[in-house]
């Protein structure tokens, strides 16, 4: 039987720690899916200039990375039982994270709720960040 990992995230400028934790999630399981955020709720979060790439132009650069399996583009979810919902129809056997990340008591809880682990990948990587990326240019 397959063993099916979750990550989810903006993705919007694809940069090496991105690449990083996608390849560390794979190598968890079978079968890599990514939730895709959409383009309103990175907006509502990052800012009215986000995203940089509208939610087809990011699964596109997603799709050619040959460790991601599928990719789900998410619509504009307003709260976590949205998430929680999508995640119970897939079902995944781990939800991927990364180490200090602020919603990870939430994925922790959804991953007991459905019976899959939780497993920490990677920490931050590097100085990486799509947000400071667009600023410091």
């Amino acid at each position: 039987m397959r063993k099916a990992v979750l990550v989810g995230g903006c993705f919007d400028v694809l940069h090496p720690g991105h690449v990083i934790f996608l390849e560390k999630a794979r190598k968890e399981g079978d079968f890599l899916i990514v939730l895709l955020e959409s383009d309103e709720k990175i907006k509502q979060i990052k800012g009215k200039n986000r995203p940089f790439f509208n939610q087809k132009e990011r699964a596109s650069v997603l799709r050619g990375l040959k460790f991601v399996d599928q990719i789900i583009m998410l619509p504009f979810l307003k709260s976590d039982g949205d998430y929680e919902k999508i995640i119970k129809k897939l079902k995944p056997d781990i939800i991927a994270a990364t180490k200090g990340a602020p919603d990870n008591f939430h994925k922790e809880r959804i991953a007991k709720l459905i019976g899959a682990k939780l497993k920490i990948v990677s920490k931050i990587i590097g100085d990486y960040s799509t947000s400071r990326i667009l600023t410091d240019k």
